[in-house]
């Protein structure tokens, strides 16, 4: 090799070339490194969500991210548009409350399953009966992971947590089923694992008329993986076998069975009036009563 060329193969200087990530313009750089433990899933989420942002061509400088408490819940801090990082399971009612007071924006919810369908569960329920215009991502890894790894509405039957040493003697949710009973026009189910897949089904959510909800299963594995004897590694080769894609599915099929299957993919994608569209037609048609009676 020509010494004069010897120096366009060796390994850059790290310490001096400023590192960057692709998403960077989305983030709060300066809130980095993040607080999620090695071998969390949220970040993945996180950045696909950031990544369809980016890609579904809506107008970022209208657009909101509204996070509850939890692991999840911190999405908001990191991510560089207008956010907010609301009181425990309260994300959706301020993101409505968003959303009526400025029809213009597009209101994201980016949190966990503890703040959005156990304390926050009302609210969840309400905003998809009345088609709110909202996109909301729900991160599930099956336990309260920053609270302790209490047991949550969807922590599988028998599996340990603090609060059921012995095993969980609850169903849990099937989130899809509660979504489509309620209301919700666009509901979708992927896992961590399947990137791309996830991505794509954000960004159709996030242009999306209705209440739109993705579920993202994540693996715990300091909360819920240490006490169910399981690693990263564990629930993501989990994820890979009894992971099955199945569209259109019905939702009242898609419990969650870690032994047997889990069923992913967009099940429900339909359009009806949304919140907003309903209150001005009903206020259009008292206004048109109103005139006609005087």
């Amino acid at each position: 090799m020509n010494p004069k060329d010897q120096n366009k193969y060796e390994e850059p200087n790290m310490v001096d070339t400023p590192l960057h990530h692709p998403l960077d313009d989305l983030l709060r750089t300066d809130r980095i490194p993040h607080i999620w433990c090695p071998g969390c899933g949220i970040g993945t989420a996180f950045s696909a969500c950031l990544q369809a942002m980016r890609t579904s061509g809506l107008d970022l400088e209208k657009t909101v991210m509204v996070s509850g408490i939890g692991c999840s819940g911190r999405g908001a801090g990191y991510v560089k548009l207008d956010s907010y990082h609301t009181t425990h399971g309260r994300a959706i009612p301020f993101a409505t409350g968003m959303k009526l007071a400025n029809p213009d924006l597009n209101v994201v919810v980016f949190s966990g399953d503890g703040d959005l369908f156990a304390i926050g569960g009302n609210h969840f329920i309400h905003a998809a009966r009345r088609n709110m215009a909202l996109t909301v991502v729900c991160v599930n890894n099956f336990t309260y992971g920053m609270t302790g790894g209490q047991v949550a509405a969807t922590t599988p039957y028998q599996a340990k947590t603090t609060t059921t040493p012995r095993g969980n003697h609850e169903a849990p949710f099937n989130l899809p089923l509660l979504a489509y009973a309620s209301g919700a026009t666009l509901i979708a189910r992927w896992t961590i694992l399947h990137a791309r897949d996830l991505t794509e089904c954000l960004k159709q959510a996030l242009q999306h008329s209705g209440f739109s909800f993705v579920e993202i299963l994540s693996p715990c594995p300091v909360n819920y993986g240490r006490r169910n004897r399981q690693s990263a590694l564990d629930m993501l080769k989990m994820f890979q076998d009894k992971c099955i894609i199945q569209n259109n599915a019905s939702p009242a099929d898609l419990e969650m069975d870690f032994a047997k299957r889990i069923v992913l993919g967009k099940f429900v994608h339909v359009q009806r009036p949304t919140c907003i569209e309903t209150y001005d037609k009903t206020c259009r048609l008292a206004d048109f009563s109103k005139g006609k009676a005087a």
